[in-house]
């Protein structure tokens, strides 16, 4: 049984990062929609891993991938590199940079943040691990804005 507050936790994480795509643009969500898409996916995959493993370890007695670690996927995920795609995208450095810090604060401080509202702790994993789990797949996620990008150049000069 979920308690009271991971359920606000988990509707919080859900909904403010969304909305904070109204402040992105509608041209900008649909340019780096398809990227965010796929690095969703592909996270979620690797939570699938990451749950079955033991990686880290909710409070509550019987937390399901659902209640777990899908709403960290659905939620900031998404949004947060969609944000970075935007004021990074075509500087690799400050994508790169831009994507430490944020993987960062949620390997380091947050994550402490979690365990002390007694959300989710980390298990068989240290911070630099975790850190190093969350920030690979920033490489992917800029590769497929890149290819997508090399795609819509190539479909606009044939049009």
């Amino acid at each position: 049984m979920i308690t009271k507050r991971h359920l606000v936790f988990n509707w919080v994480i859900l909904v403010v990062p969304w909305l904070s795509l109204l402040f992105l643009g509608r041209r900008n969500v649909k340019r780096y929609a398809l990227a965010g898409a796929f690095i969703v996916v592909f996270s979620i995959s690797n939570q699938l891993v990451g749950h079955m493993r033991k990686w880290w370890k909710f409070y509550e007695k019987k937390v399901s991938f659902l209640k777990g670690e899908l709403p960290f996927s659905m939620g900031p995920f998404m949004p947060l590199s969609m944000w970075i795609l935007k004021n990074s995208y075509g500087n690799f450095k400050k994508f790169i940079l831009l994507n430490i810090i944020a993987d960062g604060f949620f390997a380091f401080p947050f994550i402490g943040v979690l365990r002390r509202l007694r959300i989710v702790t980390l298990n068989r994993l240290n911070h630099i691990q975790f850190f190093i789990y969350l920030h690979y797949k920033a490489y992917l996620l800029y590769g497929v804005q890149w290819l997508y990008e090399k795609w819509r150049k190539k479909r606009e000069v044939a049009a």
